[in-house]
Order: C-alpha cells, then sequence, then structure tokens
C-alpha cells in the first residue's frame, strides 16, 4: 500500500476530534459544516489537511470513494 493509499484509508476511519459533530466520521460530516470550516475555522495540521481533503471530496461529489474505502477496510 502506498503513502496515498495509506493516507485515503486513514482519512476513511477518522472522526471529528470536538465540537457540534464530535465522534462522526469526517466523510460524514454535513456539507455546510465542511463548508463553514473551510471559510472559518480550519484548524492546523493533520486534522486541517484531512478537513481540506474532505470539502474537495465533498465539493466534486467523490464522498462516496471515501465511504467504499471505509466498507472494504473496516478497522
Amino acid at each position: 500500500m502506498d503513502d496515498q493509499q495509506k493516507k485515503l484509508l486513514k482519512l476513511a476511519h477518522t472522526k471529528m476530534p470536538y465540537g457540534k459533530y464530535e465522534g462522526k466520521y469526517l466523510i460524514d460530516l454535513p456539507e455546510y459544516y465542511v463548508v463553514w470550516i473551510q471559510n472559518n475555522r480550519l484548524p492546523k495540521g493533520e486534522l486541517g489537511e484531512q478537513l481540506k481533503l474532505i470539502y474537495e471530496l465533498k465539493l466534486n461529489g467523490l464522498e462516496e470513494l471515501i465511504r467504499n474505502i471505509k466498507r472494504q477496510y473496516p478497522q
């Protein structure tokens, strides 16, 4: 498994660590919330990078890609 695949696998299983949607998988966050975070309070570090990627996936209608990874590789 290459680094990009590992990154997507980790993204598929990462949950929001705080806030209103604490404990929800990042891919399952409502689109309006992801847009709001992107525009207002994007955290630094790995979580910020993951949320940027979630934003791009949702923007382009590719959420199912991550959901499929989550189903195929359960933790």
